[in-house]
């Protein structure tokens, strides 16, 4: 875990390997089992998480009752609602476990304890923050100028691992798709 984490967190600032224990204190370690929900939506949103291994998913129940996921998170990814975590407001959304995990979650006040610590991982926060909202970006771009085929050839191609992991169903309620048209998508091309 030490080891991953500093991997990760030096890629995209400069930290020092001598800190990384420290800097790890400020985390609690935990393991969760596969469909246990971590973060529930109408509470507040007090905690942010890293994914050491494993896959979740964030997701809000639309107006017909059904789940709709907007996030992934597996290995070396966070997850949390950022704006309600950013200002300690009340979540539309869920998090929960798609496989057996383990993760790193952090709440706020520690998350803000940590960064006057340690400047260099309030700049590794931001790097990943932007990275995020880039990532939102293009995928609001394939939303609007693909077909509903093409964004999932798109992801299939972009994230070969997701395809491979993730439940079908879940796919589709992240690709704007019902499970039986992604089906049928699938099936007509390997035809």
């Amino acid at each position: 875990m030490k080891e991953q984490f500093y991997t990760h967190l030096s890629k995209f600032a400069k930290v020092d390997k001598d800190n990384i224990a420290e800097i790890l204190s400020y985390f609690e370690s935990r393991s969760l089992k596969k469909k246990e929900v971590i973060m529930h939506a109408g509470k507040k949103c007090k905690t942010n998480y890293f994914v050491l291994n494993g896959c979740l998913h964030m997701y809000y129940i639309n107006d017909k009752g059904t789940e709709q996921t907007i996030q992934f998170g597996i290995e070396n990814w966070w997850i949390t609602d950022y704006l309600a975590f950013h200002q300690q407001g009340i979540t539309d959304f869920y998090i929960q476990a798609v496989e057996k995990s383990n993760v790193l979650s952090i709440d706020y006040s520690k998350q803000q304890e940590l960064f006057e610590k340690f400047p260099e991982v309030e700049k590794y926060f931001r790097n990943i923050y932007q990275i995020a909202y880039g990532s939102t970006l293009i995928r609001m771009k394939y939303m609007f100028n693909y077909s509903k085929e093409e964004i999932f050839f798109r992801f299939r191609d972009n994230f070969p691992e997701f395809v491979q992991r993730v439940p079908q169903y879940l796919i589709a309620t992240y690709l704007g798709l019902t499970p039986e048209y992604l089906s049928e998508i699938k099936s007509k091309h390997i035809s």
